[in-house]
């Protein structure tokens, strides 16, 4: 049976494979003429009301939204090689091959299969950033290249093709272009601080064309040097750089505080960012954990409302796809930890529901991804789902802290390291639970602004 199922995704790969590099040969002569022609097309021929009403929101948007579609355009400006490698394994084998397998997989077994996994390959950076989330794990906890290779194996038995790495500095680990070579039909996006990849590393991202880095940012010189060092702004830039003199696609990830949301939001940022050739981005807010915890940098209520409306202006009116974890829980459904949409795998091999929650009751040496993702802490995540009703407080460490700790306490969870449990105690979680309350009294007015009282949030998965 699972070599029918393997002839079976090979045949689509093969035929989806063939069909999108016509397609790509055909839009890149003219994209401005061929690809509305294209969606023409295919709108007439699908058999589905509701794929030919996306296929039209599509063509709508690129024919109304200037920001959208200079950014479709955009798109056709990358390399050939990652076009047909990080392009066709994100779309054809994450999407078209896996999501299928992940629901056959829940329908058949009960176990929940995420859309992508977070691997930490090793502790190690070459930075001291201020208030790194990572700051507190051990720094000499690697991950073996036959580990890794396992757990990617694992992943794209259960159709698993989108691999996230941090760490540390995932440039440091020694097997990374190995292990994007080996697995070509995954595509690999990593967070990184951006300043190790210089000219030799940037060609090896040609070369194998199916990596994407994300590359942290606090904001200008200024603002990132304050945090990550003096030089690392300019460093990044000529990074940024010699990724778009290749045609190479990374994105950006955003660490928003307190002092910087405006900065990075602004109008002048995100055209430097578009500028400078970066293909998407990330907002992540400032979580108390890790190196010197401080609940004062977290953005405020206040500010956070104001990035509810921001960071859509920004994807409509910019033509920047940037997503933002705290905010976007409409879009899907809920929190993504504990296995739902995806879980963190740490340099020691600790299990954890989420980049930003250090705890664990398991360690990957020990389980098999399927074995993990019916683990109980897991199925507690996913079980309580989504924490709120109100899809703007769907965070369990700063919007449902009570819930969190629950959590840790009926499935015995265990910090990761030293002082990975101080979110959970007082003092800090104290300030979690004042902040959780303030962001309620904001929260709930614009949701129920958006949503009549009648409707109801109806997926627990």
């Amino acid at each position: 049976m699972k070599s029918l199922q393997v002839n079976f995704d090979f045949a689509k790969r093969f035929i989806a494979e063939q069909m999108l590099n016509e397609i790509f040969s055909y839009i890149n002569t003219n994209p401005e003429v061929n690809l509305p022609r294209l969606l023409h097309t295919v709108r007439r021929f699908v058999p589905e009301d509701k794929h030919r009403r996306q296929i039209t929101r599509v063509l709508e948007t690129y024919e109304n939204v200037p920001g959208i579609h200079a950014y479709l355009n955009r798109l056709f400006t990358l390399h050939d090689n990652v076009k047909r490698r990080l392009i066709f394994n994100w779309f054809v084998n994450a999407q078209f091959i896996g999501v299928p397998r992940h629901r056959q997989i829940r329908e058949t077994t009960g176990i929940n299969v995420p859309n992508f996994i977070l691997i930490d390959p090793t502790s190690a950076c070459n930075l001291r950033c201020v208030g790194c989330w990572a700051g507190e794990y051990a720094k000499h906890d690697t991950l073996e290249f036959e580990l890794v290779d396992r757990i990617v194996r694992e992943a794209k038995e259960l159709g698993v093709y989108w691999i996230v790495m941090s760490g540390g500095e995932p440039f440091i680990w020694p097997h990374l272009i190995e292990l994007a070579a080996r697995h070509s039909d995954v595509a690999f996006m990593l967070y990184t601080n951006g300043t190790l990849i210089d000219d030799a590393m940037a060609d090896k991202l040609l070369e194998v064309g199916n990596v994407s880095p994300a590359i942290s940012l606090e904001g200008w010189r200024e603002s990132t040097d304050a945090r990550r060092g003096a030089g690392v702004f300019d460093r990044i830039v000529g990074s940024m750089d010699r990724m778009r003199a290749r045609g190479l696609a990374f994105g950006i990830s955003l660490t928003m505080t307190r002092h910087n949301v405006e900065e990075v939001t602004g109008d002048d940022f995100i055209d430097f960012l578009v500028e400078q050739g970066a293909m998407y981005g990330w907002s992540f807010h400032y979580i108390p954990i890790g190196r010197d915890p401080n609940p004062d940098l977290m953005v405020t209520p206040e500010q956070r409302k104001y990035l509810v409306k921001r960071i859509d202006e920004i994807r409509m009116q910019r033509g920047f796809p940037i997503a933002d974890f705290w905010n976007d829980g409409e879009l899907t459904r809920g929190c993504i930890a504990g296995g739902r949409r995806y879980f963190h795998i740490a340099a020691s091999g600790a299990v954890e529901p989420c980049a930003f929650v250090h705890v664990t009751t398991h360690n990957i040496r020990d389980l098999s991804l399927k074995e993990v993702l019916q683990t109980p802490l897991f199925r507690a995540f996913q079980q309580r789902q989504p924490f709120s009703e109100n899809l703007l407080r769907v965070c369990p460490i700063i919007d449902v802290p009570d819930q969190l700790r629950e959590i840790c306490t009926e499935t015995g969870a265990r910090p990761s390291h030293p002082g990975a449990d101080t979110f959970l105690q007082p003092p800090l979680a104290d300030a979690l639970d004042a902040r959780a309350q303030r962001w309620h009294e904001v929260a709930d007015p614009i949701w129920e602004e958006r949503h009549p009282a009648e409707e109801t949030v109806g997926e627990k998965a």
